[in-house]
């Protein structure tokens, strides 16, 4: 199982567990106890505890964490290439065409299997130099790498934004059926023959109104909390790639020496 895989996994089994921890301090409350309705929807009757609203919510928003966890760990694991010294970092070194043979085989030992955007970059910027030996087009490949790699980075986070749009209308979703309910039993407390309804029956629609806007304000506050961490995560990883590139901009790029 894929590193990936496991922290999704370990992210649905901490939604579980934090289900859990909140059944176990609410239960019990009583109608209308806000924490109860609010984060669990213990009270509601459409879907039943525990298959409810908030329940899916809760889920959703620990398996969004466990993919920002994902990222962030990617971005460490990007921005840790930079340690492993693959480039000579002496201002006074040039680099010929017949140099660059050593530092390219190091640099394939070091990820065989293509990971990381450090020896992607340089990989590619090696053997375009030592095709033709020009650094107008190692530039050009250089360019055109780190375009492709940020925009790699901005479709890592679809899923993330898919997510952060889908707890806010699982929150909808659960606000229209709890109105749904409230308005079929508004209309058994006023059916009759022009009888003035029953003041603890309005109480109770009242109450139900409020509990389906539970669903909406709990998913607000996770799609806010969602969305912050994940502007953090992705900045780090855009930082990442920023690092990646003056790195490979400063240590080969501008030491390519093109013979005439």
């Amino acid at each position: 199982m894929t590193d990936r895989a496991l922290t999704v996994a370990g992210a649905g089994v901490a939604g579980v567990v934090w289900i859990g921890v909140l059944t176990a301090v609410l239960w019990g409350a009583p109608a209308g106890h806000m924490g109860a309705d609010l984060l669990l929807g213990l009270h509601s009757e459409l879907p039943p505890f525990p298959f409810t609203i908030q329940n899916v919510m809760w889920l959703v928003f620990f398996f969004g964490f466990g993919e920002l966890l994902t990222r962030g760990r990617a971005a460490g694991a990007e921005g840790a290439q930079l340690a492993r010294g693959l480039l000579p970092e002496d201002d006074t070194v040039v680099l010929r065409q017949t140099d660059l043979g050593p530092f390219y085989e190091g640099i394939r030992e070091s990820d065989p299997a293509g990971r990381y955007w450090l020896q992607r970059l340089l990989t590619s910027v090696i053997l375009q130099f030592q095709s033709n030996g020009s650094t107008d087009q190692a530039n050009a490949v250089f360019n055109s790498l780190v375009d492709l790699f940020q925009h790699e980075t901005e479709l890592r986070y679809n899923l993330m934004r898919y997510l952060v749009w889908l707890i806010p209308t699982l929150g909808f979703i659960g606000t229209v059926v709890g109105i749904a309910l409230a308005l079929g039993e508004a209309g058994a407390v006023f059916a009759g023959a022009g009888a003035a309804p029953d003041p603890d029956l309005m109480k109770d629609l009242t109450g139900e109104l409020g509990v389906a806007f539970y669903t909406t304000l709990l998913a607000l506050l996770q799609s806010a909390v969602l969305m912050a961490t994940m502007h953090v995560v992705q900045g780090r990883e855009e930082g990442a790639l920023n690092r990646v590139g003056q790195y490979s901009l400063r240590n080969l790029v501008n030491r390519l020496y093109e013979q005439r």
